[in-house]
């Protein structure tokens, strides 16, 4: 797990770490994408950290298993199209930084927060039960097609997950055992 406190060297990466994860919420919020150039800028800054703080031997695998666990837990929901490629990256990018055990803290945080922002997007867009309507309307044509259907969403009125993803990251290096 990342922590950033003391060492002014930790405090410096902290920050870069903070602004790359709200730049990334920025780009979120007003595109509804996340750069790759982001996303791998935050990738390789979490690995010459890892390096310069743990050493090769202890930081190859806090690296590795951070980033194939961001994947492992984030990639299902691309998969059902549920979260878009760029949230998935950045969950494996900051599990760079976090090392496996802070994936799964960030993962729950990023969670609890995408449910509250899943509670906005439904008190903003008509309501509880609207938003049953067009949850049934999508596993209906899901259904029906035998597949996972297209989003019924515009894109415009879509949660930016990658807020949740990052407040979880962010939450879980700067307060690491914060759950556990």
């Amino acid at each position: 797990m990342t922590n950033f406190g003391g060492a002014p060297l930790g405090l410096l990466a902290g920050a870069a770490y903070t602004l790359l994860l709200a730049s990334a919420c920025a780009s979120d919020l007003r595109f509804r994408r996340i750069p790759n150039r982001l996303v791998a800028t935050l990738a390789t800054a979490g690995v010459l950290y890892a390096l310069v703080t743990m050493g090769a031997l202890a930081a190859v695998p806090h690296v590795l298993g951070g980033c194939a666990l961001g994947l492992a837990v984030w990639l299902p929901f691309w998969w059902m199209r549920v979260l878009g490629a760029g949230d998935v990256k950045l969950a494996a990018a900051a599990g760079i930084w976090l090392g496996a055990v802070g994936v799964l803290e960030a993962a729950l945080i990023g969670a609890a927060v995408g449910g509250a922002l899943a509670f906005w997007a439904l008190a903003r867009d008509g309501g509880v039960a609207t938003g049953v309507a067009r949850f049934g309307a999508w596993m209906i044509a899901s259904r029906a097609a035998r597949a996972i259907g297209p989003e019924l969403t515009p894109k415009e009125r879509r949660i930016p997950y990658g807020i949740a993803i990052a407040a979880g990251a962010a939450a879980a290096a700067w307060f690491p055992g914060l759950i556990w």
